[in-house]
């Protein structure tokens, strides 16, 4: 049994965040639980990150959303942002998960993605529905959702070390599945 726990992930860049969160998922689905929501995956060229692709995780629909290949009114460093790829896909992902599915996904909550009102409306909506969610979030964002979720009383926030990150799965299944940790 899944308790209605809300559990952000947060840690510095390449610290491990999608990809603890990707293991979580991979233990809840021997669950028998419907996951949804979305993912943020890194496009690398050598060692550095030049985009970001916004999977939905019940379709597999991706696209990539940030670029530095893309020409936008939103940079972020060189990375240009296009804000109706992440709503086609992220936020109808978050939408759909909140409707159908028994677990919310939502990576990441970030600087590229506070740039669509329309993510932000959905986030603030998930975080209201009476289902557990996964968040990861951006460390050091002063933006106003951001710091809106790190204040709330239902949301338990998890750091993403280097020394912690192969454990931390494990615990936010235990956490999920009710365990007083």
């Amino acid at each position: 049994m899944i308790s209605d726990i809300k559990i952000g992930i947060t840690g510095l860049p390449g610290a491990g965040k999608t990809k603890a969160l990707l293991c979580v998922i991979e233990m809840l689905k021997k669950e028998d639980l419907t996951i949804g929501g979305m993912i943020d995956e890194p496009i690398v060229e050598g060692r550095h990150r030049i985009g970001f692709t916004v999977r939905d995780l019940m379709t597999d629909q991706c696209e990539i959303f940030a670029h530095t290949d893309i020409e936008s009114k939103i940079m972020v460093g060189k990375i240009g942002v296009d804000v109706s790829k992440l709503e086609k896909v992220g936020v109808c992902a978050i939408r759909k998960a909140c409707e159908e599915c028994d677990i919310i996904v939502i990576d990441e909550v970030g600087k590229m993605e506070v740039e669509s009102q329309a993510f932000i409306d959905i986030v603030k909506e998930a975080l209201d529905i009476d289902k557990p969610m996964i968040l990861t979030l951006h460390k050091k964002s002063r933006n106003p959702l951001l710091q809106d979720i790190r204040r709330r009383d239902d949301v338990r926030i998890l750091e993403v070390t280097p020394t912690n990150r192969n454990l931390l799965p494990y615990k936010i299944v235990r956490l999920m599945n009710g365990e007083n940790l």
